[in-house]
């Protein structure tokens, strides 16, 4: 004879429908001040970069004083279209924060081109300008001291841009070892000048110029796209950000859909650790989108790859955490449906119920009773972690003799009762063994909860303690 009975209740179907009609997995995004939140903390991000961009190119325009007049003259005008880029990218995001949709980009991307092509059109021309004055290297060739003269006014112009390429750093990134080749070729000119060659050491020292004020211009280029990239990346991670912590909570949906005035779930309880897990990978992603030692690639990567797919396991993890919440109260519910036809059919008495450790995400127990001293316990569990199958055991507690016929009949009518309660119930089955008897202590439970509540805020007042200044032991 076995005192334990146990019937499978697969809940998948209804678990469809109701996913379906309450559309558990759309995430709350039309929260109230989400754009709000979301302009503030880009704006702040593109403050704090652009601030050392600004930095970087009042650094460069200082540093034009350093230059030769005949540098410095044509270095203006590139210095100050820079500076006008800059500015004008920082201004269109700071304005687009908080929507900053693709076509957006677009638009910002083709005003970066068109800025690029005329700069490298004025560096066409200031090479044409160059190859023209250096026509005067015939008459050079009569007067040595102003060949010596020119040939070291443009070694000195190229050392101050190499200098100023150096302080920025932005070749070790965009341009790696270019630099290093150019300072070589410098090097090479101040040779050619020592020994007289005037005309060999000029041609050298002015492609070389020419070539480290490009190499200025795309880096700091790349770098202004790699700001446009970054800001992008970190506006879409901190709207995941927001979402997570505006979906905390959510309402709870009725059978219609509709939600139920007073009830909320929480989310962050019923999806257990996934939650705190979901929120540190978004974490890390902002921390990524945020170090400036991110290239554009991975940039662009954290913004179409990373946080859809962050904000898509949110919505996994709400809709999770809802049918969980759902799956809890099947249980209790799937206890009263037993209990029932327990009640009907053999007299037994409802006496007490409680989740596991009063923990409603665990199994539900419920204590019967008969009136001769006989008890059973139905516990109801899931067959495997959101599986959508529960297990319902009846574990039957008798003093008298209760033979193997009544307890198989009085599961299956318990099947039976559930069948027609529109669950698909199996065949009961019997389980080796006798049932547990600290089973049927159901205020075991609660008291385990409250051992656990104290033992937190005793956790908690400890930490407390330890933080305080001067706090410690010896």
């Amino acid at each position: 004879m076995s005192g334990r009975k146990r019937i499978s209740v697969d809940e998948a179907e209804w678990y469809r429908v109701q996913r379906k009609a309450q559309q558990l997995k759309e995430v709350l995004s039309t929260l109230p001040g989400l754009v709000e939140d979301i302009r503030s903390q880009t704006r702040a991000d593109l403050d704090r970069t652009f601030a050392r961009v600004a930095e970087r190119q009042q650094r460069h325009e200082a540093a034009m004083g350093e230059l030769s007049q005949q540098t410095r003259r044509l270095e203006a005008d590139t210095t100050r279209r820079l500076q006008e880029q800059a500015k004008d990218l920082h201004r269109e995001l700071a304005a687009t924060a908080g929507r900053l949709r693709e076509e957006t980009r677009q638009a910002l991307a083709e005003q970066q081109a068109q800025v690029r092509q005329a700069l490298a059109a004025e560096r066409a021309e200031r090479r044409a300008e160059t190859a023209r004055l250096a026509a005067d290297i015939d008459i050079m060739k009569e007067d040595r001291a102003r060949a010596e003269e020119t040939v070291r006014a443009w070694l000195a112009d190229a050392n101050v841009m190499a200098g100023l390429i150096a302080e920025a750093g932005l070749h070790e990134r965009y341009a790696p070892q270019e630099l290093e080749r150019l300072q070589a070729r410098l090097a090479t000119a101040g040779q050619n000048l020592a020994q007289g060659r005037f005309d060999a050491a000029l041609a050298l020292a002015q492609e070389t110029y020419h070539s480290l004020s490009e190499l200025r211009v795309d880096t700091e280029q790349r770098e202004l796209e790699r700001c446009s990239a970054q800001t992008a990346a970190v506006e879409s991670l901190v709207r995941v950000e927001r979402l997570i912590e505006g979906n905390l909570e959510r309402p709870v949906l009725g059978a219609d859909g509709t939600a139920m005035e007073g009830f909320t779930l929480d989310v962050e309880f019923w999806s257990r650790d996934e939650l705190d897990g979901l929120r540190q990978e978004t974490a890390d992603g902002l921390s990524q989108a945020r170090d400036d030692g991110t290239d554009v690639e991975a940039l662009h990567g954290l913004r179409e790859r990373e946080a859809p797919r962050l904000e898509r396991t949110l919505g996994d993890t709400v809709a999770q955490a809802g049918m969980r919440h759902l799956a809890s109260q099947i249980r209790v519910n799937l206890a009263d449906a037993v209990a029932q036809t327990l009640g009907e059919l053999a007299f037994y008495d409802f006496v007490d119920g409680e989740y596991q450790d009063a923990d409603p995400r665990g199994a539900y127990y419920a204590k019967l009773q008969h009136d001769n001293g006989n008890e059973i316990v139905l516990d109801i569990s899931q067959a495997a972690r959101d599986s959508g199958e529960c297990v319902v055991r009846v574990l039957s507690y008798d003093h008298d003799v209760t033979s193997e016929a009544e307890l198989r009949r009085r599961a299956e009518a318990i099947q039976e009762a559930l069948k027609g309660e529109g669950h698909n119930a199996s065949r009961p089955v019997s389980e080796p063994g006798a049932p547990d008897p600290e089973l049927l202590d159901i205020e075991r439970h609660r008291a385990e909860a409250e051992r656990r509540t104290r033992a937190t805020e005793q956790n908690q007042t400890l930490r407390k303690g330890q933080s305080r200044p001067g706090a410690g032991g010896v």
